[in-house]
């Protein structure tokens, strides 16, 4: 048999140790590319900012007369220790499932409203669902007759208080209104100063249109306090929360506050409101005779909308229906109807917003 030439396989091995080059090289620029690509790519720090009508939170005490005597033992609710618990670990059960992948230990803040007072907090946060979380409240005494008040949880790891203020809703024309306080809470989230204006503005009792004056004013105590805020920290964040009684598109809410429902045109000081397109989509968080209404709103300014790339701006927002907190025709399950106690959890579903922040 003949051998092949010295040289001819000293060329083979030539072609040979080329390819394997080539490949390694080849191999090399992928794994150059892709180590590219992460190091170009941009990673966000996540915050929920969250809104919840508790629908009336009352512990069992009659402190407050004929207005908190229904919330009583011998109440027509018939409201006793075991349905006052129950109550309380059905909110747990809600507040701990606001987590997402980006923000596995819920929310930073939490704004509520229809709460009796700041013990009803402290029994909720310490309730087994939620302990592990260590939610820190802030609370107010209002000056509503029914004796409801507004108020804020939020994590200490995530948000620092800085501030509190509360602000009393007074009509002129009705000196003998009274209604709940807007709360306003200053404090530091990611590094950036954020105020959070905590409402529950007046109801549509004696008419949608007969009662709209009283939310417009609301409206116009909101945006002063936001004026106001600005006039001390002209770039910091504003976000105005609540249960407002009216819709996006409402005169309070469009008009009178200007919060808009595109992004386009909103100067540092004006407002967005994120909620006109899902309640266009036929989402909401409350329904009266069958149709939907999107009263519990989360609105932010345009300081939050990424003029500042290094700041915290808005991302997006959702309504929080978990299945569980809906009865067989898809509405909020509450506590009571008709008289009936349900052992459900409010007729409001939650809302929330998302703040992102570059990791630089």
């Amino acid at each position: 048999m003949r051998r092949a030439p010295r040289g001819h396989n000293t060329h083979l091995l030539e072609r040979y140790f080329m390819k394997i080059r080539s490949v390694l090289l080849l191999l090399a620029m992928v794994v150059a590319l892709a180590t590219s690509a992460q190091t170009d790519k941009k990673q966000f720090l996540t915050f929920g900012v969250a809104f919840y009508n508790l629908e009336n939170l009352f512990d069992t005490i009659n402190n407050n007369g004929k207005y908190d005597l229904e919330f009583s033992p011998n109440g027509s609710r018939q409201w006793t220790a075991q349905k006052y618990q129950c109550k309380l670990a059905n909110l747990a059960r809600t507040i701990s499932s606001m987590t997402t992948p980006a923000t596995p230990k819920g929310p930073a803040i939490i704004g509520v409203s229809e709460i009796e007072n700041r013990s009803v907090l402290d029994d909720l946060v310490n309730q087994p669902a939620l302990r592990k979380w260590n939610l820190q409240v802030v609370h107010h005494d209002s000056p509503d007759r029914r004796g409801v008040d507004v108020g804020l949880l939020y994590n200490p790891r995530q948000f620092q208080v800085i501030d509190v203020t509360n602000h009393l809703l007074s009509i002129p024309s009705n000196p003998r209104f009274r209604t709940r306080d807007q709360m306003c809470v200053t404090g530091i989230l990611a590094g950036d100063t954020v105020s959070i204006i905590v409402n529950h503005w007046p109801s549509r009792l004696g008419g949608r249109e007969e009662s709209a004056y009283l939310r417009a004013a609301a409206a116009q105590l909101s945006a002063h306090i936001a004026d106001s805020l600005w006039a001390i920290r002209p770039n910091q964040g504003v976000i105005i929360m609540g249960d407002l009684n009216d819709d996006p598109q409402d005169q309070s809410c469009a008009g009178v506050l200007g919060a808009q429902r595109e992004t386009d045109n909103i100067g540092p000081h004006g407002f967005f409101n994120p909620w006109w397109k899902t309640l266009d989509n036929g989402t909401g968080t409350l329904a009266y005779k069958g149709q939907w209404n999107l009263f519990d709103q989360i609105i932010v300014s345009g300081t939050l909308l990424g003029r500042n790339d290094a700041g915290l701006r808005y991302s997006n927002c959702k309504v929080l229906d978990f299945h569980f907190l809906k009865n067989h025709q898809g509405y909020p399950l509450r506590t009571f109807a008709s008289g009936k106690w349900l052992n459900g959890y409010s007729d409001h579903f939650p809302t929330e917003i998302f703040l992102v922040k570059e990791i630089k």
